[in-house]
């Protein structure tokens, strides 16, 4: 069994990583740190290293708090909600947690599509975070 986060570094994606810190603590279960990129030409070798390091210090925060824990870095052209779904069904998941970032009035008729899809077709209950005000 296992929790799946969906990591990026961004305050939604750190919010994200908080509560799936928290829940893999409580549940004693590993934690899965998926970050995913369409990858092609907008996917630089400057931006692939700065993720890169970004993750080997998420890394390293898990190791120093004793989390079991994976890291997977994905660049398939998939949607973000296909590769959290798929690891999640993969990794025999008890949670997937993402993150949720504030809306206009009118965005909030509808939630982002990736986070609609997680929510809607991920076959494990899903814990969607938003960031504070300060973070």
């Amino acid at each position: 069994m296992s929790i799946i986060v969906g990591y990026i570094p961004t305050r939604e994606g750190r919010a994200a990583l908080v509560a799936a810190r928290t829940e893999a603590l409580l549940r004693k279960v590993k934690l899965v740190v998926v970050n995913s990129h369409r990858g092609g030409r907008d996917f630089d070798a400057g931006e692939a290293r700065r993720f890169e390091e970004e993750l080997a210090a998420v890394g390293q925060e898990l190791d120093d708090a004793g989390i079991e824990h994976e890291v997977r870095a994905l660049a398939r052209g998939n949607e973000p909600a296909e590769d959290l779904i798929e690891v999640a069904g993969d990794s025999d998941a008890d949670l997937i947690v993402i993150g949720l970032r504030r809306r206009t009035p009118i965005g909030k008729l509808i939630l982002g599509s990736n986070a609609q899809r997680i929510l809607l077709e991920a076959q494990c209950p899903v814990l969607a975070v938003k960031a504070g005000e300060n973070d």
